[in-house]
């Protein structure tokens, strides 16, 4: 299941595999490492959350087999994969119904290792109380069973470039502890740390979860219709094109459109927005989404590969990919520390001895202590363990980030810039205002929709949007023309009606001074008016507007609260421009070419970090430009491959939220990173002044280990702004085909 990339040299191929047994990041630079030394090796990329290895070969140079060789040399176990691994899960059975926490347990290779050391290690302390006179030899065995163990993994590692690896030290405390005669420490040096490794995996596990879980939306089955019979396939062999039926309560199976029935769709699982949206023929539905009560036929137009979800969960697996810059300086940070406090704890060994007068089995004891306290895996997972969860928190409520970075820098901006049309406003003109002067409004609107019916003008389609929603019924039309940028017009129940502007009505006959006005009035506000005429009589005027989002207002107050300046970037007209930003209180500039808003984006960049939230097309340049670039959008495949985020409602509250999401990620790594440090601290002053030994030494890494990943797991129950974020993924719906 290997894919292999056309290259210019026939023998080289792209290679992903599925890494099994990685608790922390720092196995996942020993895989790096180790197949880094390999030849023909290149573009090496492993993802820690998703497990996955990616990288180049050259196959006349090194066989895929030596590669999966070498992983499993370091303990590790490895299969090929082909496209996204987590996609894979569709086509497997049912998961046991078991507690998840429980599942992750009891899947741990290295549970049963140390439920045997610690046996061993009972029955050691048993014998040792029975028979005093057995001296330390009683705990040997599980001292050496836990040596055997990972001291292969240390040799492996040292062999493949790793020589400072957590194994290693271990493996040398425990060494240097049994020939000193502390054989009972070291026993419980190996139990400690085995455990350690135990909760590290289910830790890591649980953090990987937040993304798994997106796969238990796509129904593992579907109702594909052939010859007018639904038959039950697998979700995975849909094709585009496939009919497929979705009954009331079901999932939907495939992205597609719909070709009969009417519904309404529950998109939370997707767009996190909580409301269900009506649907009809012709609309467009996600996968995973949740059907209504109505019955629905829908036509496949991507396959499962490909679907909504697909395409989310590769963005997060590749964001996943893009380290944060702070896990960068960690680790390079973490690639001197350790080397540096494994030459500290040599000089406590032998310093002490040789020019103080120190007792050698004593400064031995703590040296060894102190290589333990050294072990980086909880400051390493620090941060990679936040921006995971970060991550997960935000995709779960339709905030997709892509990567660490763009996290991290999203809550450091000190100042936003919008577009106008599609971001700030709802993105289509609506019916704001109606003067009648012959009638009343229903009269008016009829008269106007009329003449309208069949454009597909967006002042049109709004003036037939309003008219449907006040179930005005049309009256038949004839001899309809348009006469570009100035009218529309069509003989209505025998006169000549005409939807135009100010201009072309006064060529008509002339505005009665109040209807004047009041068109002045409304054009000052933004607002586009139009004049319906019948029979050269006014018979009143429509204004229409591309009103604010709802919810417009409110996330610009957030922001401000949060200390970040809003501003609006628009190449619409000033006048419409200052009647939008004056309505929801922002700065305004208007009128800007591409080029005047990269400009805009350069002045905001040099007083500090900037993001532009635009609609993902006309906005690229300026997008682009930003520190971080935002796109509105509601599930489209534009939302999901432009910018560095997505907001998958289109809801300006969802702005605010994500920065609140950044700079709750963001405190959680200096909290872990503190947390990690701190505890360092205290036991290397506690381990060389001789209070603590090599147990609470190795219970202080692997406690600092666990403590980080609780806290970062924090982070998936984040809210933002409760009025914005809904509830969490839900579990798939029991009366789903799968």
């Amino acid at each position: 299941m290997v894919q292999a990339a056309a290259a210019l040299d026939p023998a080289e191929v792209s290679l992903r595999y599925h890494i099994q047994g990685m608790d922390c990041p720092s196995c996942a630079s020993k895989v790096e490492t180790a197949v880094g030394r390999l030849e023909g090796a290149a573009a090496i990329r492993l993802n820690f959350q998703t497990e996955v290895l990616a990288l180049r070969l050259d196959e006349s140079r090194t066989p895929r087999a030596e590669v999966e060789a070498r992983i499993r040399q370091l303990g590790f176990g490895v299969a090929a994969v082909e496209g996204p691994r987590i996609l894979a899960t569709l086509a497997e059975p049912e998961a046991p119904p078991l507690p998840s926490l429980w599942r992750s347990l009891l899947a741990e290779k290295k549970l049963k290792l140390a439920l045997l050391i610690g046996a061993l290690l009972g029955a050691g302390g048993l014998v040792a109380g029975a028979w005093p006179q057995a001296g330390a030899w009683p705990y040997l065995p599980p001292a050496l069973l836990g040596l055997w163990f990972f001291g292969r993994k240390a040799i492996a590692g040292a062999r493949t470039g790793s020589p400072f690896s957590i194994e290693m030290l271990m493996s040398i405390a425990t060494v240097g502890a049994i020939l000193i005669g502390a054989t009972s420490e070291a026993a419980t040096v190996v139990l400690l740390f085995t455990l350690g490794e135990v909760l590290e995996g289910v830790a890591a596990g649980r953090a990987r979860a937040g993304i798994t879980a997106l796969t238990a939306l796509v129904p593992r089955t579907a109702l594909r219709i052939e010859d007018g019979v639904a038959r039950t396939v697998p979700a995975l062999s849909l094709a585009v094109g496939d009919l497929v039926l979705v009954r009331p309560g079901d999932r939907v199976s495939a992205d597609g459109a719909i070709v009969e029935g009417r519904s309404e769709i529950d998109e939370s699982p997707i767009t996190g927005e909580s409301i269900p949206v009506a649907k009809a023929e012709g609309q467009p539905v996600f996968a995973g989404s949740i059907n209504g009560s109505g019955s629905l036929q829908i036509r496949v137009s991507h396959p499962a590969t490909d679907n909504t979800i697909a395409r989310i969960i590769r963005l997060v697996e590749e964001a996943q990919e893009a380290k944060a810059p702070t896990a960068r300086f960690i680790e390079r940070f973490s690639a001197l520390y350790t080397p540096a406090a494994v030459a500290a704890a040599a000089l406590v060994v032998v310093v002490p001895p040789l020019f103080l007068g120190g007792a050698w089995v004593d400064w031995i004891y703590r040296g060894l202590a102190l290589l333990l306290v050294a072990c980086p895996c909880a400051l390493v997972l620090s941060t990679p363990a936040a921006i995971a969860s970060g991550l997960a928190a935000g995709t779960r409520r339709g905030l997709l980030v892509k990567g660490g970075a763009a996290l991290e820098a999203i809550g450091r901006v000190r100042s936003i810039a919008f577009d106008k049309t599609g971001t700030l406003t709802e993105g289509r003109p609506q019916v704001t205002d109606m003067l009648p002067l012959a009638g009343n409004e229903r009269a008016l609107l009829g008269l106007a929709a009329a003449v309208e019916n069949g454009s597909s003008h967006p002042l049109a389609q709004a003036i037939l949007q309003r008219a449907e929603a006040e179930k005005i019924p049309l009256r038949p039309a004839r001899d309809g023309r348009a006469i570009p940028g100035r009218a529309a017009e069509a003989t209505v129940t025998g006169k000549r009606v005409s939807v135009g502007s100010p201009g072309f009505a006064e060529t008509l006959a002339p505005l009665p001074p109040e209807a004047a006005a009041r068109a002045g009035a409304w054009e000052a506000e933004g607002k586009t008016v139009v004049v319906v005429t019948s029979g050269g009589v006014h018979a009143g005027l429509i204004a229409l507007r591309d009103e604010p989002r709802a919810d417009a207002a409110a996330g610009l107050a957030a922001l401000r609260r949060m200390g970040v300046q809003s501003v609006m970037l628009t190449g619409d007209n000033p006048r419409t421009g200052q009647a939008i930003g004056a309505a929801l209180g922002l700065e305004v500039k208007a009128g800007l070419l591409p080029e005047d808003k990269l400009r805009e984006i350069g002045a905001l960049k040099a007083k500090g970090p900037v993001a532009m939230v635009g609609d993902g097309i006309n906005d690229a340049p300026a997008l682009a430009a930003a520190s971080v670039g935002i796109a509105m959008g509601g599930g489209t495949d534009v939302a999901l491959e432009t910018a560095d985020a997505a907001l998958l409602n289109g809801r300006m509250l969802d702005v605010a939220a994500l920065v609140g999401l950044s700079r709750a990620t963001l405190a959680n790594i200096h909290q872990n990173v503190a947390l990690a440090l701190g505890l360092k601290a205290v036991f290397l002053v506690t381990t060389v002044a001789g209070v603590t030994g090599l147990w609470p030494a190795v219970l202080a890494d692997t406690g600092a280990t666990v403590l980080v990943t609780l806290n970062a797991l924090r982070l998936l129950r984040h809210r933002g702004l409760p009025s914005t974020l809904p509830h969490p993924l839900p579990s798939p719906d029991p009366r789903s085909p799968a």
